[in-house]
């Protein structure tokens, strides 16, 4: 250890002596008679570029009395601190660090190498290691120590002033989101945005501020607030050290926050958990998390709190992503090279979010690199991915771009069997990001996204679908009270079906889904206690429901062209929130949206008090291009508080009512890529959701387990179900196939997460239920009568267990362990006789269960070389999806066979599957 230390400051030494010659040059000007040492820093910093680092407690009340006139910086340093325990050095950077301590040595005792030159070549490989990784440690220690002056004046004057800036990491510049700032020893606080920018608002005069977040090292910042001012910290990495672990007590994020039903995710822990064919996936680790299911197997939809799968907002950089699935759902839609974090909204959500009744979905993406060129890969089963990053103007403008695609075609045509000659399956997604900083107060963020899927199983028929979204972001700061940020963007979403195998039959069917939006908001805080979210938005959408072709010349299909859809939804919000008292705050807020459904269109009349059908229709009306069909219009209240037990634990409470005013039809459980999206019209409404939400939230073990439980009730209006055998596709009279339903769920949340250590990762545990009823007074036979039935998502139990163990630096094991209670189907159970023949007698709707789900999943993470300069960082993760080989049932079907009716269990992964992925960073 003597050894260790000699060394790191013998390294800190040579570096500062070696310039201390040209610092001499500058020198400075000034009377500094009678002061305090904080303030003779404060002018010499102000008038220089000299940046101090000392122990602010040990220098506070040092006197310093001289002038100086054109004097070098080190000459009235020396007589500053003459006759004083304390020292100085100034390094080519202007670092000057004053401690206090005995004088250093600069020469190594003779022989210390040893006398092979092999060894001496060794050692002093690792000593410089060892002094470089320990000067690190000095250097951060010291900015921790400095004392940040922000704004001008007497700190005597009392009164409150604001401290604002960004949180960035300190490797890449990269936002830091989320992260906590906070006054030491006090609940008073705040949390970066998606942007990595803070604001709180603190007392004139000194403060000490914690800064953290998870996967970072924690940092301390010493200020004296004089006014309004901006300071900007950068955070370095957290990197864990396997023998010891030091958990931070400051670490109360989901203690003191006042959202409920919200998680967040880092890309480090979506990559630790293993995915089918080993490729990290953002919507796999979602459906993790308590309160999150999915219809079924090889699906991405996401059912959260008893919501469809269309309930869910998923965003990507503020981009709407209709699909967010490749490859029949075994990808989802992300690059997870490309992804910095995910935040999921259960309940509490932002009244900047609207447009859907169960989640928001938000994947923000990375910046790009601001202080090196830097790239990232990875090469699995099937799919091949690089992302590349790097500034463009150092510090103020960088650049992100990546891309994935697969080679599956060419798998398939190399395989020796006759059913898959003819099959094809494909997919490639392209993101690209540009961040620009315009000075201090401006930043423009321009991102594109680019996704295509097209697959051809043993058969003629083509299915092709995909996502184009563009958009640009412009942050403005008109202070260190209030921020801005105006959005406009461009989403789109398609897919398509070709049939060209048999020239009479030959078609091409096409639907698509573009929607302009723009949207305005606002953060201002005001005083101490209040922070106001407030702003507008539009969304216009254009739907081309969809279009049947000829696709050859002899081709006998007749063209069938459903009548485009266009809409307007607007919305105005206001939320506040309000710190009544170190121990309670409440968030509240309202969201205005109203929605016109225009034209040009022409609508249907029905015949009153009779089932919507089309012999049921006695008028119909054209409507101009632009002209207002229908309007609704809705409140949307949020609203949820937070009270403080103790400063590990804490109690929450919510209520929010949410609008949704498009739908997606669809018959099948799982999402697929024929899945339509529908307008509110004057037959569809709106659907409407209420959630009541109570949590319990507690850590453990010195805040590295957190603790976690919700239970929450749910209503749903509008909600849309179909009749039997009802037909979406080509239909000019959808609404007469639909069904409104009323809807309910109900459910506990546990959640127990531990954050730290060689051991780390969560168990969740959900118990729900979901339950529809037709309440529709002009459907003409009602779904089981009109009575109380399961949905098709309605699980009432789910088990997740996401574990993580390192065994060293370079070797750790995952393990994925997943649970749930069978979806609801409906099963035949008879045949009866009628009008000649025999027909099948169904159950009622969903009133069986396909068997219990269960799977685990294990991977091994090996990691290359750690060492510092090498081109290339590399790492291989080998695993086993499905390691008990279950057959779990992806569905449940019957088929008459010479008059018998057998029943037949559907397996997407009927057997357990190993795989082996290369990753590689630079």
């Amino acid at each position: 250890m003597r050894h260790f230390l000699r060394l790191a400051c013998l390294l800190l030494t040579l570096t500062i002596t070696a310039r201390a010659g040209a610092q001499r040059l500058e020198t400075i000007t000034g009377d500094f008679r009678g002061i305090r040492f904080p303030e003779f820093v404060t002018r010499v910093e102000a008038s220089t570029d000299f940046r101090f680092y000392y122990i602010p407690s040990a220098l506070d009340t040092m006197p310093v009395s001289l002038t100086a006139n054109n004097s070098p910086l080190d000459s009235v340093l020396e007589e500053v601190l003459d006759n004083t325990p304390f020292r100085f050095a100034i390094d080519s950077l202007k670092r000057v660090f004053v401690w206090q301590g005995s004088p250093i040595q600069t020469r190594l005792a003779a022989g210390y190498y040893g006398k092979s030159d092999t060894v001496r070549r060794r050692l002093a490989r690792r000593d410089n290691a060892l002094a470089e990784n320990q000067s690190r440690r000095i250097l951060h220690a010291a900015v921790d120590n400095r004392l940040y002056t922000i704004g001008s004046g007497n700190a005597t004057e009392g009164g409150r002033v604001t401290v604002a800036g960004y949180i960035r990491d300190a490797a890449s510049e990269e936002p830091v989101i989320g992260a906590a700032v906070q006054l030491e020893n006090t609940k008073t606080g705040t949390s970066t945005d998606q942007y990595g920018f803070y604001s709180l608002t603190l007392s004139r005069g000194r403060h000490t501020l914690r800064i953290t977040s998870v996967g970072m090292q924690d940092v301390t910042r010493h200020v004296l607030l004089l006014s309004d001012g901006r300071m900007d910290v950068d955070m370095p990495e957290f990197v864990p050290i396997l023998k010891t672990v030091v958990v931070d007590a400051s670490k109360t994020v989901n203690v003191q926050s006042t959202r409920m039903g919200f998680q967040k995710l880092d890309i480090a822990t979506i990559k630790q958990v293993p995915a089918v064919l080993g490729e990290p996936d953002v919507l796999r680790v979602v459906l993790t998390l308590p309160g999150v299911t999915s219809a079924s197997e090889g699906s991405t939809g996401l059912n959260v709190r008893g919501g469809a799968a269309d309930q869910n907002l998923v965003l990507f950089n503020d981009a709407t992503i209709y699909n967010p699935s490749h490859f029949f759902g075994f990808f989802t839609a992300f690059n997870p090279d490309a992804v910095k974090d995910v935040q999921l909204y259960k309940s509490s959500i932002p009244e900047r979010y609207g447009g859907r009744l169960a989640s928001v979905l938000d994947v923000t993406g990375k910046e790009g690199n601001k202080k090196k060129f830097s790239g990232s890969g990875g090469v699995g089963p099937l799919d091949a991915r690089l992302t590349l990053e790097g500034p463009i103007d150092s510090n103020k403008v960088s650049y992100l771009v990546s891309g994935r695609t697969t080679y599956s075609n060419w798998i398939l045509r190399s395989l020796n069997n006759r059913d898959y000659a003819d099959s094809r399956a494909n997919f490639y997604d392209v993101n690209a990001h540009i961040s620009a900083a315009l000075g201090t107060r401006n930043t423009i963020y321009v991102t594109g996204y680019l996704s295509h899927d097209g697959f051809r199983l043993d058969g003629d028929t083509t299915y092709t679908y995909g996502n184009r979204n563009a958009n640009i972001k412009w942050k403005h700061l008109f202070g260190s009270r209030t921020t801005s940020t105006v959005t406009a963007a461009y989403d789109h979403y398609q897919f398509g079906i070709a049939s060209q195998a048999n020239e009479v039959n030959a078609y091409s069917f096409k639907f698509s889904i573009t929607q302009w939006s723009g949207r305005l908001d606002f953060t201002t805080r005001v005083g101490t206690k209040h922070t106001l979210d407030y702003g507008l938005n539009a969304v216009r959408y254009g739907l081309q429901p969809g279009n049947m072709q000829p696709d050859s010349k002899s081709s006998l299909v007749l063209p069938v062209t459903v009548s485009q859809e266009q809409a307007l939804e607007s919305a105005a919000y206001l939320g506040d929130h309000f710190i009544i008292s170190p121990s309670l705050t409440i968030d509240a807020g309202l969201r205005y949206s109203l929605y016109e459904y225009l034209g040009p269109h022409q609508e249907y009349t029905y015949a009153a008090g009779l089932p919507r059908q089309t012999d049921n229709i006695t008028d119909s009306t054209t409507y101009g291009a632009g002209s207002a069909i229908k309007r609704y219009s809705y409140p949307e209240v949020r609203i949820s508080g937070r009270l403080v037990l103790s400063p590990n634990s804490s109690i929450k409470a919510g209520f929010n009512t949410l609008a949704q005013y498009i739908h997606m039809m669809s018959n099948t459980t799982a999402i697929s890529p024929t899945d339509i999206w529908k307008l509110s019209d004057p037959y569809i409404q709106p659907e409407i959701g209420k959630q009541w939400s109570l949590g319990y939230y507690h850590n453990l073990a010195s805040n590295s387990i957190e603790v976690s439980g919700e239970v929450y009730y749910k209503q749903i209006d509008h909600y849309l179900d179909y009749k039997s055998g009802a037909v979406l596709l080509l239909n000019n009279h959808l609404e007469t196939d639909v069904i409104n339903t009323h809807g309910k769920s109900y459910g506990a949340e546990i959640m127990v997460r531990k954050t730290t250590g060689k051991l780390n990762g969560w168990i969740s545990y959900t118990w729900s239920r979901t339950r529809l009823q037709s309440d529709d007074p002009l459907a003409e036979s009602p779904v089981n009568e009109g009575r109380w039935y399961p949905s098709d998502f309605d699980k009432p139990n789910i088990l997740n267990v996401v574990g993580n163990y390192k065994f060293t630096h370079r070797i750790g094991v995952s393990l994925n362990v997943a649970y749930s209670t069978g979806r609801p189907i409906t099963l035949p159970i008879g045949e009866y006789y009628l009008g000649g023949s025999y027909r099948t007698l169904y159950s009622d709707r969903n009133q069986y269960r396909v068997p219990d789900y269960f799977r685990t999943d294990l991977a091994v993470d090996i990691e290359g070389t750690h060492r510092i300069k090498v081109f290339a960082h590399s790492s291989w993760t080998l695993g086993v999806y499905n390691l008990t080989a279950r057959k779990n049932p992806y569905s449940i079907y019957y088929s008459s066979e010479n008059g018998v009716v057998n029943g037949y269990k559907l397996s997407i992964f009927g057997t357990a599957i190993p795989f082996v992925t290369y990753n590689f960073r630079f």
